[in-house]
């Protein structure tokens, strides 16, 4: 994933409850993988699971529907946490996926300052509990919010993306609900090393002109990767011998077929909690040479680094962190 990113062009459909079913997402007739056609007679819809009270609770089953086959493919609902940002173009009043996030509060989303370093006369919007980007057809819709401001790091550097962090600002809270939940946060200066973890996005399956965008949210499992050993297979790319890795980012990936891609930038890389069902998020997903290449780590902006400025912007706006310490 580069700091180039692809836009999405995703229209507005109309949302139809969806009943609990298996789908194959590799061959249909209909435009959303979640259409079938049903003879007569009666479904029962799923019943509906209680929202999680607490933050990091992921939906390793999905809700309500399953994914026959999946390859990369994210069950509906298994990433709570998960939000697309878009800017809002007033003239055809469409919207333009920019880059994924995370919600860490009902009212602000954790991103790359990369993707919203914009024009503010851009209105932002971001989208929680989207899957399937073709449909509103979904067991529970999801919510868009306007973005009332944007906290990009002081530190940013737009040119070799240093301190790539940025806080979205919500003008209303997101309702919470059994697909829409806040992802847990570690404490400051967490080093997560040797843990295979987990990073999400809509973006391309690998890059360049053949790669396409994900109609279906996608998930890929990645290692972490120590800061020394990640500086040292970068310095065997065009980065050359002398590159430093600052200290702003962490590595996941160099598995090859394995890593985010172009479109992704923004979303989280998130890593269970030992001894919990629960995930904290450990990075976002910044730059990298190429996707999916073996030995090239995948770079990340290191959450645990800026998990002190993010407490002090919650405290300016009086939102409150308990909700994403664990």
């Amino acid at each position: 994933m580069l700091s180039q990113r692809g836009l999405i062009l995703l229209y507005l459909l109309y949302y139809i409850p969806a009943l609990q079913r298996i789908i194959d997402v590799r061959l249909s007739e209909c435009p959303s993988v979640i259409e079938k056609c049903c003879g007569s007679g009666q479904i029962e819809p799923s019943p509906t699971p209680p929202p999680k009270a607490a933050c990091g609770y992921r939906n390793p089953d999905g809700i309500g529907i399953k994914i026959k086959n999946p390859t990369n493919e994210a069950e509906f609902g298994e990433f709570p946490w998960m939000v697309a940002v878009f800017t809002l173009e007033q003239k055809q009043s469409q919207l333009i996926y920019r880059c994924g996030g995370a919600l860490i509060h009902p009212q602000a989303v954790l991103t790359a300052a990369h993707c919203v370093a914009v024009d503010d006369t851009q209105q932002l919007k971001i989208r929680a509990g989207e899957w399937d980007t073709q449909t509103k057809k979904e067991q529970y819709p999801f919510q868009d919010v306007e973005v009332d401001s944007i906290k990009i790091h002081p530190g940013y550097n737009s040119e070799i993306l240093y301190n790539d962090i940025a806080l979205l600002f919500l003008k209303k809270p997101v309702e919470l609900a059994p697909h829409i939940n806040v992802i847990c946060l570690p404490p400051p200066n967490l080093t997560v090393d040797n843990a295979r973890c987990l990073s999400t996005g809509w973006g391309k399956d690998v890059f360049g002109k053949e790669g396409q965008y994900q109609v279906i949210l996608k998930k890929i499992d990645l290692p972490m990767v120590p800061r020394k050993e990640c500086q040292e297979s970068l310095r065997k790319t065009k980065l050359g011998k002398y590159f430093q890795l600052h200290r702003s980012f962490v590595c996941a990936g160099g598995e090859i077929g394995k890593d985010t891609c172009t479109g992704d930038g923004g979303g989280p890389l998130v890593c269970p909690i030992q001894g919990t069902e629960r995930y904290f998020q450990v990075g976002i997903v910044a730059w990298g040479i190429g996707c999916g290449m073996e030995n090239v780590p995948g770079i990340y902006g290191n959450v645990g680094l800026f998990r002190q400025w993010i407490d002090e912007q919650m405290g300016e706006k009086n939102l409150d962190i308990t909700v994403y310490q664990f």
